[in-house]
């Protein structure tokens, strides 16, 4: 009997005919030798059916027809990929095929594209299924997932929430997006001046829209408070020069015992609400010699580890903040980069590694000594053993793993990194930048802290307290790997930080050699007028973070903690949320600065689901969702409890939002939201 591998796409169905040396003809389709046959689904090939399927009269959209909840679902081939449907159902019930391998990406949504085909072909029980689970598409990886594999039957809870995640999305878009567009989409259309309206809701997408919209009128709303901080001006004692370096500044700060603690005069610790306060402040330091007295200095050395490793979440976060592409091009570009075999699996929330994988961590070092950027370090970690403690680090923990662990280099394939070319508006360098970010992130965790070296000092000015502190950096430790952007974010110095910033070297080495007791002159007490600042828009990659970290927007401390380790969306999903948004024209997003923000007509949908199903807005209720499912899928939660809540939601808010009256005064809503959108330019 021969065995079967199916895969997700071509592309990985010929990394494991490679693996597997099947070196049959290619037919149509498929790869067959004497033993194997290798085949590929092209992503879906199965999708659910509209509601017209179900009955003729469903296709006229109608509130009679609505709550729609079908006790029986119904899939269809989708015809663009027809053929190829076709090809694997005939593979698949052949009489000498023995066993299924399955090989579709290691996770929710690859459970779900097989098993949507194995229901349609109706695959005999009897076949022997079995699912591949890998991390990499290197031939060790693949051929050791092979070796490993499960009977697909252990899977069979995953494959419970991938159908009803399908499901819960099916029933909140067709129901919520009729109830709203019904109810709303005349109003909108007229008011808008639109040719069509149709107000489109998702069990995720909507809430993203929320938090973006929200996000948008905090901004509009904040009042900017003024305050006023007081410093005195010190110059470096026999310094040579005469510029602004040669300075340090010290700021005062109200502390128990002085005149102002405590007092409603303040802004916060280290400034007044009234100029005038400030002012009087600065007359009494002024007055007399400006002398200050050291009254406390304070060493210390501080160090800093190297961060985790990259999830998605996170390095969608820094491709954003980096390079400027959206978190789509960053899935992009990692998904090729795992298929050519540079880097382990993209599409996973966890930041650390497993145990297994950490005891041949080494392998993956050693491809890296062959990776100019990296090289010099990587080989000195694997000539000193710098990796033998790293699985008793907090880099490795599998209880912080689900799916896959932490993306890493495989050490392979570097030579594939200069035929990176451009594609869909990413260039080679780009993706090679990515790839970069990857390795001396991987590198940065088996190198040591990097240490700075802290002064502080407290200065004592008629009973008035003034602080300044400066921080330098003394051993780079891992920073000597870390990225570093070709433009700096900040205008700081990388090696220090401390009040009024730059410093020269004489301005440094007299705050470093400060002792109690001393006295340093103040060249001038000063007043420095500052201001609130608005919360920042988000930016795609501040966004992707937001909905991984959910809970962290909820204010209840009790239903943040039930929820902690849940977000919006998953890690395979959130980027085509965003890209969704975008094409519907709700948000817009700046492909320079890749600011997001609302468009007008997203902010006019916002209000409908807002005085209709508010909870579709509320982070807590979309995690606590995703949570779930992710109980359905660790076999915690059963299938029919879940499927029960959610049809029982789907159903009650459909009904409230068909006994919504006078939703024509919506009107007055909107005329509230356009004055202020027409201010802002996306």
């Amino acid at each position: 009997m021969k065995r079967l591998f199916i895969a997700e796409k071509p592309s990985v169905a010929q990394q494991f005919a490679r693996a597997l040396s099947v070196g049959g003809s290619r037919q149509d389709g498929y790869i067959e030798d004497k033993d194997n046959i290798v085949t590929w689904c092209v992503g879906h090939l199965v999708t659910m059916s509209y509601p017209d399927a179900y009955d003729e009269n469903l296709k006229k959209w109608s509130f009679d027809t609505i709550p729609f909840i079908p006790e029986d679902y119904k899939y269809e081939i989708i015809p663009a990929v027809s053929k190829q449907f076709k090809t694997v159902k005939k593979l698949l019930t052949r009489d000498d095929v023995g066993t299924i391998y399955v090989c579709t990406d290691s996770g929710r949504e690859g459970e779900y594209i097989y098993r949507l085909v194995d229901m349609m072909a109706r695959v005999s029980p009897d076949k022997e299924r079995r699912r591949v689970w890998i991390d990499s598409q290197t031939d060790e990886e693949i051929l050791r997932g092979i070796r490993e594999a499960k009977p697909l039957s252990e899977y069979d809870n995953l494959s419970d929430a991938a159908f009803l995640r399908a499901q819960e999305d099916y029933l909140m878009g067709i129901n919520f997006s009729r109830a709203l567009s019904l109810k709303y989409a005349y109003t909108v259309k007229n008011y808008l001046g639109l040719d069509r309206c149709v107000i489109a809701v998702g069990r995720v997408m909507t809430c993203v829209l929320g938090m973006i919209t929200l996000r948008e009128r905090e901004i509009r709303d904040f009042v900017p408070t003024p305050f006023y901080r007081v410093l005195a001006k010190v110059k470096a004692r026999g310094s040579s020069g005469s510029g602004e370096n040669d300075s340090f500044e010290a700021e005062w700060k109200a502390v128990p015992g002085t005149k102002y603690y405590g007092t409603p005069a303040l802004y916060k610790e280290n400034g007044f609400r009234e100029k005038k306060d400030a002012e009087e402040l600065v007359k009494y330091l002024e007055a007399g010699d400006h002398m200050m007295k050291v009254e406390k200095v304070e060493r210390k050395t501080e160090k800093k580890n190297p961060p985790l490793l990259y999830n998605l979440a996170e390095l969608q976060n820094d491709c954003s903040r980096y390079f400027k592409i959206s978190p789509s091009d960053t899935l992009e570009t990692v998904q090729e980069l795992y298929e050519k075999k540079l880097v382990t699996y993209p599409r996973t929330d966890a930041r650390v590694m497993s145990t297994a994988v950490a005891k041949e961590i080494d392998k993956n070092l050693s491809g890296l000594c062959s990776y100019g950027p990296v090289a010099p370090y990587a080989s000195a970690i694997v000539k000193g053993e710098g990796f033998r403690n790293i699985a008793k680090s907090k880099y490795v923990n599998d209880k912080q793993i689900t799916d896959h662990y932490a993306i890493i280099p495989t050490g392979q394939g570097i030579g594939a990194l200069q035929s990176l070319g451009s594609s869909k508006g990413i260039s080679g360098d780009i993706k090679r930048s990515v790839y970069d970010l990857i390795a001396r992130r991987f590198i940065s965790i088996f190198l040591s802290p990097a240490e700075y070296k802290r002064t502080s000092v407290t200065f004592d000015r008629s009973g008035e307290k003034l602080f300044a502190s400066l921080k330098v950096l003394d051993k780079e430790g891992y920073l000597k790997v870390a990225y570093k952007p070709a433009k700096a974010e900040s205008g700081k110095n990388a090696s220090e930080e401390a009040a009024g910033g730059r410093m020269s070297n004489e301005a440094r080495d007299y705050i470093a050699g400060l002792k109690k007791g001393d006295e340093v002159c103040a060249d001038s007490f000063f007043i420095k007028e500052g201001e609130t600042s608005a919360p920042k828009r988000y930016t795609s990659g501040t966004l992707i973070l937001a909905m991984e970290n959910a809970g962290q927007l909820i204010e209840d401390e009790e239903l943040r903690e039930q929820i902690k380790g849940s977000g919006i969306g998953t890690s395979a999903t959130r980027d085509a949320i965003i890209t969704k948004l975008v094409s519907n024209k709700y948000i817009a997003l700046n492909k320079k600065t890749q600011v997001v923000m609302p468009t007008f007509l997203g902010e006019i949908i916002y209000d409908c689901v807002k005085y209709s199903v508010p909870g579709l807005l509320r982070a807590d209720l979309t995690a606590s969702w995703e949570k779930g499912l992710s109980g359905v899928a660790d076999g915690t939660i059963p299938r029919a409890e879940y499927t029960e809540k959610m049809n029982a939601y789907v159903k009650k808010n459909t009904e409230l939002v068909k006994g919504i009256r006078n939703y024509s005064s919506m009107t007055q809503v909107f005329d509230k939201t356009r004055p202020f959108y027409s201010k802002k330019k996306a």
